[in-house]
């Protein structure tokens, strides 16, 4: 369990570095939109990215030029800074998440876009499919959705009498956050586990939710992927101790903050693949021929110091099986 290949829905074509050019401004230009507030913020994964550019041939100020630009879970500052890109004639647009895919799809359908982390590409229809993107745009998804039956599995094998389970949405991306919900309540129907929805558009409101589970010691909280909860993971983690409400995220750096245990793909990962896919479209790739690539590595983390905080004994057998312990 410690591979880190990807594939893709056609296989994998090999990477060639590409000829720097002679003039600075030659150099061709990535534009990225993130979601979080700043380089900071999104430090690690902005190193993998940079990281897949160089493993591939290409350095910055050498090959290419970099030109990002932080969201901070300002939704309607994804498409202002989608157009900002687009004016800048960025040479391929890498989006980051499914509100910054959306905004660089309203925002240009000339320039290519490789998105990362959109949980399910054919659903939000930001592809056609994932072996034919189609138009402008492929990616890398983590397939969120499919993940969340193992996340109920999960905390279901660790909690005693577990009876409910609040799923955390952001209804800001409303198709989105009803998908992860059918698709909670269809993984629920074999486990004798109701589900409800529960929602917060914004770090303010995470208080309110927690504080409204309270005192159900029979009810645990799955956290859907979202930037903005990904964000405030310090505080998730925080409510969730002190409300005493198991916690199942979707990275290991939720595990890390406090969450229970979380369940996901290797993000790092993603994020060097996407860069790889960027490189690609450089050497003259059509993205709408690039199929949508998925992981194949996916990591269990659990908390154990956030289990005693919570006197919840994680079985031996589900502890064998995480990828990560955290004492």
């Amino acid at each position: 369990m410690r591979r880190r290949e990807f594939v893709t829905a056609l296989g994998t074509v090999p990477l060639w570095p590409f000829p720097a050019r002679g003039a600075q401004s030659e150099i061709p230009t990535i534009g990225v939109l993130w979601h979080a507030s700043n380089e900071q913020e999104e430090a690690p994964y902005l190193s993998a990215f940079r990281q897949g550019l160089n493993d591939v041939g290409y350095f910055e100020s050498r090959n290419f030029v970099l030109e990002n630009r932080f969201a901070a879970e300002r939704y309607e500052r994804f498409n202002e800074l989608a157009i900002e890109l687009v004016q800048a004639k960025v040479d391929v647009l890498v989006a980051v998440t499914l509100p910054a895919a959306l905004a660089a799809q309203r925002a240009t359908t000339s320039i290519p876009i490789v998105f990362i982390l959109v949980p399910d590409p054919v659903g939000s229809r930001v592809v056609d499919s994932l072996a034919r993107p189609g138009k402008n745009i492929t990616g890398v998804s983590q397939i969120a959705l499919d993940l969340i039956a193992k996340r109920l599995e999960f905390l279901n094998e660790t909690v005693t009498d577990l009876s409910r389970v609040a799923v955390l949405v952001n209804p800001t991306v409303p198709d989105d956050a009803r998908r992860f919900i059918e698709e909670a309540r269809t993984a629920a129907a074999t486990l004798n586990v109701s589900i409800r929805s529960v929602e917060a558009r914004n770090p303010g409101e995470l208080d309110r939710v927690f504080s409204a589970l309270a005192g159900d010691r029979r009810e645990g909280v799955i956290v859907t992927n979202d930037g903005m909860f990904f964000n405030e993971r310090n505080r998730i983690g925080e409510l969730g101790i002190s409300r005493q409400i198991p916690v199942v995220g979707f990275s290991r750096a939720m595990a890390a903050s406090g969450a229970l245990m979380s369940y996901g793909a290797d993000v790092p990962a993603l994020f060097r693949r996407g860069a790889a896919l960027a490189v690609r479209i450089l050497q003259k790739a059509k993205p709408a021929d690039l199929p949508v690539e998925l992981p194949t590595k996916f990591e269990l983390v659990i908390n154990l110091k956030t289990a005693r905080s919570l006197g919840v004994s994680v079985p031996a057998t589900l502890l064998a099986r995480a990828d990560a312990v955290i004492e």
